[in-house]
């Protein structure tokens, strides 16, 4: 079906080395059809790169023009969501994100190698320093932010995030790990909280 000139765009950014083949990406498109055929899902291949992946992510957004646009972001992604969220003003959804990726990924670098997309690639201080510099700081209104976590998540301790957006929405989930287990339980209420006026 043709989408509409109203119909909302959903805007996936995938974590750190993952790509638009992830699980959670599988399951929205398995789920949206079912729960929300109007919405549009988009999700383009970020890289490793952080420059070049806000500028995808960046035209995601805007090639929506005056259609309702809300974003998913997992993990990295979730950090890049949060910074589209003060730009553009628009809401995100955050799942399991890395609060403060710059600090987290400096046990990282070197050679990486992304098992989604068979890239190998190094990762440099300078990626570091555009992580940093990218940082939406207060400039991102906490109403705009939808957090959910797992308390288990291997990878990120979920109150870092909690600290870093205080009066931000929250799902806390005890259990489960960094890929937030059981995700599509959760889809209904991020599609409420992204398109509230289109979705119910």
């Amino acid at each position: 079906m043709a989408s509409s000139d109203r119909d909302p765009v959903l805007v996936y950014l995938h974590g750190f080395n993952s790509s638009p083949r992830s699980q959670k990406v599988s399951e929205l498109r398995t789920l949206l059809p079912a729960v929300a055929p109007d919405i549009e899902l988009v999700v383009p291949e970020l890289g490793f790169d952080p420059e070049l992946a806000l500028i995808r992510a960046s035209a995601a957004v805007e090639s929506a023009g005056d259609r309702p646009v809300g974003l998913v972001g997992s993990s990295m992604g979730g950090f890049y969501a949060s910074v589209l969220s003060a730009k553009y003003g628009v809401k995100a959804a955050l799942i399991n994100p890395a609060a403060w990726p710059y600090r987290l990924l400096q046990s990282h670098l070197g050679p990486q190698h992304n098992p989604y997309t068979g890239e190998d690639y190094d990762l440099t201080p300078a990626h570091m320093d555009t992580l940093e510099a990218m940082e939406p700081g207060d400039t991102v209104r906490a109403d705009n932010l939808f957090i959910l976590l797992q308390t288990e998540d291997e990878t990120l301790d979920y109150r870092e995030i909690l600290a870093k957006h205080p009066g931000a929405r929250t799902w806390i989930q005890p259990g489960g790990d960094h890929r937030f287990q059981r995700f599509e339980r959760v889809v209904p209420a991020i599609l409420a909280f992204l398109f509230p006026g289109d979705f119910r």
